[in-house]
């Protein structure tokens, strides 16, 4: 016997069970420490997440988008090694700690303490932890946290120190004064990956400013900019030097001119690109004086709109050419500040021109900047705008909206680009390489690698690498103060034996506080303190004191998780590279590039790809109308609370139909509620289902009589043929990381089963005796959930162990604990009955058009009718249908079926050109198919296509056309008494007229739903024989008493009769009304 099944079930009771199970029989420590010898591996490598805020549901849907994949592959023997990670330096934890203590900005951090403020950080990196250590476990992510790598520790970092030696070996390793995106409060430079998680959308100024010609009256250069702040640090001005440049005399109004001077109003003359006169002069008169090319006015001097300070290095205030120049917005001159931007910095250095920074690195203006000192930069514009316009300098202004970077960490601080010295990775110089491991790797979706990610990496910039921090992995790089000599190590090693003293400081503080983590001696201020001198050279060697870019960290972490190549060397060699990875669509500039830019840099002779063979990027999450999560807007649930209301396999599910790759995925409560009712409980309730019966037959699954597969029923060789098939299919959607396609068709199998086998074999089930067809259909649904366990068993894992527990452990000999260390079904290489599953698809095809019919003339599911006549196209679909007639009358609740090759008696059909199909293809001809088509016999044409694939359809002018079955449309319209629908060849019709007979049958069948949902109510054994007692009037007590039998036989009544004076105790009352007729009856278990 089973153990009994009931109907109403709990998901989040059974799930706090199996955790309890699987942690007491360490069943995931088996799953993989007990696989370790097996020769296949399956190498995972997991993005480590910030343990330093809470999870939200993006972390969910990560995780177990992974756990899917990493169970399955388990599931099909594989050694699957599941090690955890964590980040723990970087921005995140700084701004919280700062938050914390109510400071912002670098000095406050000094003013604070470094030491204190980096023992604040490490005790903030795991505030959170036993909130991720609960979703982790809760959701039934199985991975390693006990072992998980963490990225401040001293092995991880000194991985990274020997990372960044190996590339200033090969020469990849720089200095230099670059234009960075600078973050001002926060003082450091941000990542391309950071920059680009900040964009918002703003308006800025759009200023035209009159830059006047050197020695020239009234004569002015016109240059755009929507940065008035970097005016006072000009240093040259940039056009186009192929495009025409035209000296124009215009008019202004009296007293708006650049000069001084009293004018005529057409006596301002303007120089700017002939394309931009339309746009920039608008409504003003002109007349074009002298036109030429760019270059013609490359070396031209002007006069500077300030005279703060002077440039240094090179030439100032001219005319240089520039290609990066363009002509679809502004004057087509633009204003040079090499100092706050990457093109313009570029332009200085190719043609020798001075820099000038006139902008503190807190975003403030200097005290040589008498008119804006103190003034933060973007703050200053409209005082700049006033200053200028005063001047009579500005030209026009107006408003610009364009997306602009803001600090990914606090939104409200705008980036500036600014120039840094600071240390980057030339990754410019091999990224040719970079884009030929990536075009190694397999992409879900495949797009990704030459779209969003490839035109990354063709647009590759070098590596900001320094960060101008406290929190994070120090920059192994000490300079000579006297010689500059620069020295790079690898490890506290290589330091030790250049100073053998140099972490006595560092042990003599753990010594006086032995809470003092070990792993602090690689950081700041520790680190920082650190010296040492070489023999017969002068100076001290002293640590530049940035840290790194914690990208940089995470993307060293296939060697730094093993501490490699200081020590575990092996076990590097073991799991590197990664045969799957899995993150969002935003690591496309993060952790997706980090990983494999900085193992092509390190590993160049290495086979391709690598670290990750494959890569599946997930889309970001948002609400169920496509918003952003906000936790201010308060738009999604707390997955947590989602799970202890509903369970974590229906929130899993509902990732899983609800992902797929690239995509957003719509994250709502009605989501986990749907996968609860369309999936969770369509299997439990086929499993109580078969649990109750084969109970109450006592069908023993090593006992029974099971007969051969080849001898059972049609209908029970076409679910296992479709499960056969959903098995492949399954399989081959996990190994292409299409888990959304797996759940498509599994949704679609346990439909199936759900829906159509156990419904048209219930009879089967409940039939007397032990024939060989009810154990046929025993054997057929045992099989079935025994195979669909496993397969459901990476996507819902609580469910699966649930079944594999009932009804496979107890009866098979050496059955493993648990389903989750079973062999996953490998299904057949061919899948059997072809022939029944193509004869039962035109079937379902049927039914389903027939119900359409039903749905749109009203007519109640329980209301039989007369006759359905199905049309055929051919006589193999009518050797198809044949012998599922009496299951199509049962779908369609009518008393007869007829197949029919004509569809004339019944109704007519119109067929209708296909516009969106055809429109483009006939163009003008159109009309005249029209007309043509109007003509035909629809049944005629739509035969010929069906036997030829095609058809000609003269036009009554010109050449005629060939159509196929895409090019039309049918339009059915039945006669008088039917309705029809048609759906590719099959024709279903209705005959919908009601007599009193069938009238008085629906009524019944509604009186004996009503009495079956009493049943249900009362939570009675489905074996369980009733007493009933029925009181009503008219046409329904008519009814009742016509089909008496039927309604005997099918609620299980062992007495039926109207209610009488005697009848005081007859139990549980019911009342309700069937069409219009009062309705009470009672009924209690037969004693």
């Amino acid at each position: 016997m089973f153990e009994a099944v009931h109907p109403k079930v709990s998901f989040t009771e059974l799930e706090q069970h199996w955790l309890a199970y699987w942690a007491k029989e360490q069943v995931f420590e088996l799953a993989t420490q007990g696989r370790n010898q097996l020769k296949s591996r399956y190498v995972f490598f997991e993005g480590p997440p910030t343990a330093n805020g809470m999870p939200h549901p993006g972390h969910v849907l990560t995780r177990v988008m992974k756990d899917v994949f990493l169970r399955y592959r388990t599931m099909c023997g594989d050694y699957v090694p599941r090690r955890a990670g964590w980040d723990t330096h970087g921005l995140p934890v700084e701004v919280e700690v700062e938050k914390e203590l109510g400071i912002t900005g670098r000095a406050a951090i000094e003013e604070y303490g470094v030491e204190a403020f980096t023992r604040r950080c490490l005790e903030s990196v795991f505030r959170y932890i036993d909130e991720w250590r609960k979703m982790t476990q809760r959701i039934a992510f199985w991975v390693d946290l006990d072992q998980a790598y963490v990225t401040f520790h001293r092995s991880y970092v000194e991985s990274c120190w020997w990372a960044l030696a190996e590339l200033y070996k090969k020469g990849l390793l720089y200095r230099d004064y670059k234009v960075v995106w600078w973050w001002p409060q926060g003082g450091t430079a941000l990542s391309s990956g950071e920059v680009g998680q900040g964009y918002k959308t703003v308006d800025d100024p759009s200023l035209f400013v009159r830059f006047p010609l050197e020695g020239e009256e009234n004569t002015f250069f016109l240059a755009w900019t929507t940065t008035p702040w970097t005016l006072p640090s000009n240093v040259a001005l940039a056009l186009h030097p192929e495009e025409e440049y035209v000296l124009v005399e215009a008019e202004i109004e009296a007293g708006k001119a650049g000069s001084a001077a009293e004018t005529s109003p057409l006596s301002e003359r303007l120089v700017l690109a002939r394309k931009a006169c339309e746009s920039v002069l608008g409504k003003r008169n002109y007349r074009i004086l002298e036109s030429r090319k760019g270059e013609g006015w490359v070396g031209q001097r002007y006069r500077p709109l300030f005279d703060y300070a002077t440039p240094s290095g090179g030439e100032a205030y001219v005319v240089v050419g520039a290609d990066f120049v363009t002509l679809d917005s502004g004057s087509g001159i633009v204003h040079i500040a090499p100092a706050f931007g990457e093109d313009d910095f570029r332009v200085a250095k190719e043609k020798g021109l001075g820099f000038l920074q006139l902008l503190k690195p807190d975003g403030t203006f200097p005290e040589q900047v008498r008119d804006f000192a103190g003034r933060f930069c973007k703050s200053a514009d409209r005082d700049i705008i006033r200053h200028l316009r005063e001047r009579g300098l500005v030209f026009a202004e107006a408003a610009y909206r364009h997306e602009y970077p803001f600090c990914w960490r606090k939104d409200s601080d705008p980036l500036i680009q600014y120039a840094r010295r600071s240390w980057f990775i030339r990754t410019t110089q091999e990224i040719d390489k970079v884009i030929a491991n990536n075009g190694k790797v397999q992409w879900e979706p495949e797009h990704i690698q030459e779209g969003r990610f490839g035109s990354f990496l063709r647009t590759n910039v070098d590596w900001a690498l320094s960060r101008e921090r406290f929190w994070g992995t120090p920059l192994p790089i000490w300079i000579n103060d006297q010689t500059g000599a620069i020295d790079v190590v690898s490890s506290l090693a290589e330091i030790e034996e250049r100073n053998p003293e140099a972490l006595r400081p560092f042990e003599e503080a753990r010594a006086k506080d032995p809470k003092l983590s070990e792993h602090l001696v690689v950081h700041k201020p520790w680190v920082d303190d650190i010296t040492w001198t070489r023999p017969n050279e002068p100076g001290v060697y002293r640590r530049v004191p940035d840290v790194i870019d914690c990208w940089f960290d995470s993307g060293c972490m296939p060697c730094a998780q093993w501490g490699y190549p200081h020590q575990n060397a092996e076990a590097f060699e073991a799991n590197f590279p990664a045969d799957m990875i899995t993150e969002a669509v935003d690591q496309t500039r993060g952790w997706f590039y980090s990983l494999i830019a900085i193992s092509t840099l390190l590993f160049p002779e290495r086979t391709l790809p690598h670290p990750y063979k494959r890569c599946l990027v997930l889309g970001l999450i948002s609400d169920k109308k496509g918003q952003k999560l906000s936790k201010s807007k308060r738009n999604y649930s707390d997955p947590l609370e989602l799970i202890e209301k509903h369970g974590a396999d229906a929130v899993r599910w509902s990732f899983y139909q609800g992902t797929v790759p690239g995509q957003p995925t719509r994250f709502f409560d009605d989501a986990v509620i749907d996968a609860i009712r369309d999936f969770l409980l369509k299997i439990w309730n086929v499993y109580s289902f078969f649990v109750t019966y084969a109970n109450i037959d006592r069908w023993h699954p090593v006992e029974s009589e099971r007969p051969a597969r080849e001898s059972r029923a049609d209908l029970d060789r076409w679910i296992l043929a479709e499960l056969d098939d959903c098995v492949v299919e399954v399989r081959k959607q996990l190994d292409g990381l299409r888990s959304h396609l797996a759940a498509r068709r599994l949704n679609q199998f346990v439909d199936s089963l759900s829906n159509w086998y156990v419904r048209r074999s219930r009879a089967r089930f409940w039939a007397a005796g032990s024939e060989p067809d009810k154990l046929a259909a025993f054997a057929t649904l045992y099989e079935v959930l025994v195979e669909l366990t496993k397969v459901i068993a990476p996507f819902t894992p609580f469910l699966a162990e649930t079944l594999y527990q009932n009804l496979l452990r107890p009866y098979e000999k050496d059955a493993p604990l648990s389903v989750h260390l079973s062999a996953f079904p490998l299904g057949p290489k061919e899948v059997p009955d072809a022939d029944i599953r193509r004869a039962m698809s035109v079937v379902q095809q049927i039914v389903a058009l027939g119900q359409r019919v039903r749905a749109e003339r009203k007519l109640k599911v329980r209301q039989p009718l007369r006759k359905a006549i199905v049309v055929v196209a051919d006589p193999e679909e009518r050797r198809a249908i044949e012998p599922f007639v009496a299951s199509i009358c049962d779908e369609l609740n009518v008393h007869e079926l007829s197949i029919e090759e004509n569809s004339e008696a019944f109704v007519r059909m119109e067929v209708l050109p296909n516009f969106r199909v055809l429109g483009p293809k006939l163009g003008a001809r159109m009309p005249a198919c029209q007309k043509a088509l109007k003509a035909q016999d629809g049944a005629r044409l739509l035969g010929e296509i069906d036997t030829r694939g095609s058809t000609t359809l003269p036009l009554p002018e010109g050449e005629p056309i060939e159509l196929c079955r895409e090019d039309l449309e049918l339009r059915l319209h039945a006669k008088d008494d039917y309705a029809a629908a048609a759906y590719g060849g099959s024709v279903v019709v209705l005959d919908v007229r009601l007599d009193a007979e069938l009238l008085r049958e629906g009524l019944a069948r509604e009186f004996i739903n009503r009495v079956q949902r009493a049943r249900k109510e009362l939570d009675l054994p489905h074996e369980a024989r009733i007493e009933l007692r029925y009181q009503t009037s008219g046409e329904l007590l008519q009814a009742i008493e016509k089909h008496a039998e039927s309604i005997r036989e099918e609620t299980l009544t062992a007495s039926l009769a109207p209610y009488s004076a005697v009848d005081e105790d007859m139990g549980h009352l019911q009342e309700s009304e069937v069409e219009g007729e009062a309705l009470r009856f009672w009924l209690r278990p037969k004693t």
